[in-house]
């Protein structure tokens, strides 16, 4: 089919063409006068799924704003709705809260911060709007401006909530990361930090969590774009419930990263159980399904992300894996097994982990070479270093030399490759790869120095659901869904192909945050 022929089916024996929308829609409402009392279902036919369900005969409990997931998303939509004056329940399948926040990086990138650390530091300008076009121009102008300007806007407040409404606590400095133009991703050791913070802003303004219990089903009457979500099927242990919600309900629930078919079937370049991956066991994106068989619209389901830095061997984002993103800013140095570099250390991920792939199986793994002075600048503590020294995924040397011979690298390459970066630094030009030189970049001249390994691993998923600037769900139709909000890694449309490293947890605070506030307002 081309041009507009692809929205166009043939209308069985009538005959004629009609837009697939209509077509669908008109289909979908016959369906809800012939079965009456069931639930919309859209899910695709043969799957467990699609199986018909009868609307509950009667709800278990009312509940004002129901949060899926207890993530960055989840306690700020739950925090926020609380604030609202909303009875806020989070429900989460795990057995612990924190889903894959807990165990994010703790990097956020905002143009600014309470303490005005880039300014302190005298590392140049920033604004929302530069934070913006990065954020467009990372992930190719796939992603919705809307929806990237309300990121960029909203990430310094919510920054400043978290730190002065929950505690947290982050380190004076800030960096300079991979497709950012500016300085302005903030570090706070591990995503627990802000989770935590959230968690208590949401807990002491009255929202509570269930763990240990698994949303199956969304519960949606009829086909009518004026039709309201009415509530959730929920399964703790053996018994099975419905929630009513009386306000609205928010999906909060992550990526699919950790679902092999379904990560298989949007990107099969992904597929297969030989990838590692970053995130937590629960990241299975059935919420995202349920969403669709509700009417739900999906967006860009095939922009999946790997993370370049991971350990090699488990795919685990642990803190050494944190200081290839950190550093950038500071002068760090990627090199091949051959010592050389192959890339611009201020490369978007996506490049950086296409240019690894490049290089072939052979080619695992890749280093990242960095100084003793650099540490504190990329945000981290000297116990840090020496944990990672303990547990191996570092090795230390005096010279750049030792390094190489401790990591298994040709030393006289190494050597070459570092003296060369040192020399670009000091002329304030990269001519082998182009990468903007900053004042701030170290030279690696005075010992120790330090080598850390790396190889890409499955991330984020940048596509999912698709939500406006009010973090309102849009059906297949392109109308708003009542009483469904979505935020977070389960949407799609804010980062286009590529999220820019620091860029996951102000998408997920700062749309929590509209999502619980416009839900409470039922």
């Amino acid at each position: 089919m081309k041009g507009n022929d692809q929205d166009e089916v043939k209308a069985g024996n009538a005959g004629g063409n009609v837009g697939r929308r209509s077509f669908l829609k008109g289909a979908l409402a016959v369906g809800a006068v012939a079965t009456g009392g069931f639930a919309l279902n859209m899910a695709v036919p043969g799957l467990a799924e699609a199986a018909k369900r009868p609307l509950p005969k009667k709800w278990d409990e009312t509940i004002d704003v129901v949060v899926i997931g207890s993530g960055f998303a989840g306690w700020s939509a739950a925090a926020q709705a609380a604030i609202g004056g909303a009875k806020a329940v989070v429900i989460e399948k795990m057995p612990t809260y924190g889903g894959n926040s807990i165990i994010n990086g703790g990097v956020y990138a905002s143009y600014d911060d309470k303490f005005h650390y880039r300014q302190k530091m005298g590392l140049g300008d920033d604004s929302p709007e530069l934070h913006m076009q990065d954020t467009l121009k990372g992930g190719d102008f796939f992603s919705i401006p809307a929806l990237a300007k309300v990121l960029a806007e909203g990430a310094t407040d919510g920054l400043n909530w978290m730190i002065d409404d929950g505690g947290a606590v982050i380190r004076p400095t800030v960096v300079r990361a991979g497709g950012h133009s500016a300085y302005r991703t903030h570090a706070a050791g591990i995503g627990k930090v802000y989770v935590d913070a959230l968690k208590r802003i949401a807990e002491k303004n009255g929202a509570q969590i269930r763990l240990n219990t698994a949303v199956t089903w969304i519960w949606r009457a009829d086909a009518d774009p004026k039709s309201p979500v009415l509530g959730v099927e929920v399964k703790s242990g053996r018994k099975i419930s419905n929630i009513k919600v009386g306000k609205g309900l928010i999906l909060a629930s992550g990526g699919f990263s950790r679902d092999v078919k379904m990560r298989g079937d949007h990107y099969p370049f992904l597929s297969g159980e030989n990838w590692n991956c970053t995130n937590h066991p629960g990241a299975t994106g059935e919420m995202i399904r349920f969403a669709q068989s509700v009417g739900a619209d999906t967006l860009q389901m095939n922009y999946i992300q790997l993370y370049p830095y991971a350990d090699p061997e488990t795919g685990i984002l642990d803190t050494p894996a944190l200081i290839p993103f950190n550093g950038p800013g500071n002068g760090i140095v990627y090199v091949t097994k051959q010592g050389k570099r192959f890339i611009s250390e201020l490369a978007r991920r996506d490049h950086v982990s296409f240019a690894q792939i490049g290089l072939g199986p052979q080619g695992k793994p890749t280093y990242t070479i960095f100084g003793d002075d650099m540490v504190e600048k990329m945000g981290f503590t000297k116990g840090e270093i020496e944990a990672g020294l303990k547990k191996g995924r570092l090795v230390v040397g005096n010279t750049i030399a030792e390094v190489a011979q401790k990591a298994g690298l040709p030393q006289d390459a190494l050597v070459e490759t570092i003296d060369k970066h040192n020399k670009y630094l000091a002329e304030g030009k990269d001519p082998e790869f182009n990468k903007p030189i900053t004042k701030a970049m170290l030279p690696m001249t005075k010992g120790p120095f330090y080598a850390v390994a790396q190889w890409p691993a499955i991330h984020h998923t940048m596509g999912g659901l698709r939500i406006n600037e009010h973090a309102q769900v849009i059906d297949i139709f392109g109308e708003v869904i009542p009483k469904l909000y979505a935020a977070g890694e389960v949407t799609g449309g804010v980062h286009g192909t590529n999220r820019l490293g620091s860029n996951a947890i102000p998408d997920c605070v700062v749309f929590g945050r509209v999502a619980g506030r416009n839900a409470a307002k039922g």
